[in-house]
């Protein structure tokens, strides 16, 4: 959102890896596990959603183990549907892309694109509903 600080690619590296170890760590540390280690997405199991500091910070889990982190103000609402949204940009602009490498950060201007349409339609609406 407009409110949101701007930060580098190096601080967005940092909090991705340090949150897949926190993921990680999670999905083995837990005392009770989902069947077959899986959630309903058929994704192995760890953090969904951390609330901490007046930020959210959610993860979809893909079933071939891409992380997507959104980061949010807390009472942000459609948090998972932005995530499939990004999920489907990701599918869309950035596997189809002939130089992208995978385990590497996005640098795919259309994947960019898209997904500074989604968070600005995502802004209009949380606005909108206030």
């Amino acid at each position: 959102g407009p409110l949101a600080p701007r930060i580098g690619t190096n601080d967005w590296l940092r909090i991705g890896s340090t949150f897949h170890s926190l993921h990680a760590i999670a999905a083995e540390a837990a005392p009770v596990r989902l069947p077959g280690n899986k959630t309903i997405n058929g994704c192995p199991d760890g953090i969904e959603e951390i609330e901490a500091g007046g930020v959210v910070v959610k993860c979809l889990q893909t079933r071939t183990d891409v992380k997507f982190i959104l980061t949010a103000a807390p009472g942000t609402l459609d948090m998972d549907q932005a995530l499939k949204e990004i999920y489907v940009l990701y599918a869309d602009f950035t596997l189809k892309n002939p130089f992208y490498e995978i385990d590497m950060p996005i640098r795919c201007e259309l994947f960019t694109e898209g997904v500074d349409a989604l968070v600005e339609r995502f802004d209009r609406s949380l606005i909108s509903k206030r």
